[in-house]
């Protein structure tokens, strides 16, 4: 945002934290720079496959898997020329270990998990992660998994501190097929969708004229 009095509030993406049951946000990462670009890829959930019935060809099983990527920047020179304490101490330390604690489980789920184990556990249940959301302005908040998350590290101060980076995230959307229409994460992708659908309503509706056609033949 510029100090220009007219200049609009620019909006930052980001990944909210929250309970799976309540909805409860735990934590809000904000990108520092929003990304140039985002790349969103769908896989098609087709019911007909090779030898099917010729019914089942233009049925759709389910929401698509639908994927997204993305690369962010994240820099410490602002901080470090304001004097910011943590940015002289440890770099952009705490930004990146706040991403990479999405995909690790926490140090007490894995002493917990081994105490259980130690225990003579026949069955351990898999760690609980929070519900991840991806949010793209409030036409975007979707549920996610994370299932890419690299890290390179461009710059470093005298103490081997990285004060530059750049993240590149990948990321699963989670819909109603993996949630369930019950749990929070999948009401919200059913608010992502809904509005979806009222996005598209807008869109202007086509004619053949332009494809040069009257009719189908």
């Amino acid at each position: 945002m510029t100090g220009f009095p007219g200049s609009p509030r620019l909006l930052k993406g980001g990944i909210v934290l929250a309970d799976a049951r309540t909805g409860a946000i735990g934590r809000v990462i904000a990108l520092q720079y929003n990304p140039d670009t985002l790349t969103r890829t769908f896989q098609p959930k087709a019911a007909g496959s090779e030898g099917a019935d010729r019914s089942e060809a233009t049925r759709l099983k389910g929401p698509p898997v639908e994927t997204i990527k993305l690369e962010a920047e994240i820099d410490a020179a602002d901080q470090l020329e304001t004097g910011d304490r943590a940015a002289l101490e440890v770099g952009v330390h705490p930004q990146l270990a706040v991403l990479e604690s999405l995909v690790h489980p926490t140090a007490r789920q894995l002493q917990s998990s081994r105490a259980l184990s130690a225990g003579g556990s026949l069955e351990i249940a898999p760690m609980l992660a929070p519900l991840t959301l991806f949010v793209w302005s409030k036409q975007r908040i979707v549920p996610v998994r994370l299932t890419e998350l690299n890290v390179t590290e461009e710059a470093f101060d005298p103490d081997l501190n990285p004060i530059r980076a750049k993240v590149s995230l990948g990321m699963r959307v989670l819909s109603v097929d993996d949630l369930g229409f019950d749990n929070k994460g999948g009401s919200l992708y059913m608010a992502y969708l809904n509005n979806k659908e009222r996005l598209a309503a807008r869109a202007a509706a086509g004619s053949l004229g332009p494809l040069g056609l009257t009719g189908l033949p």
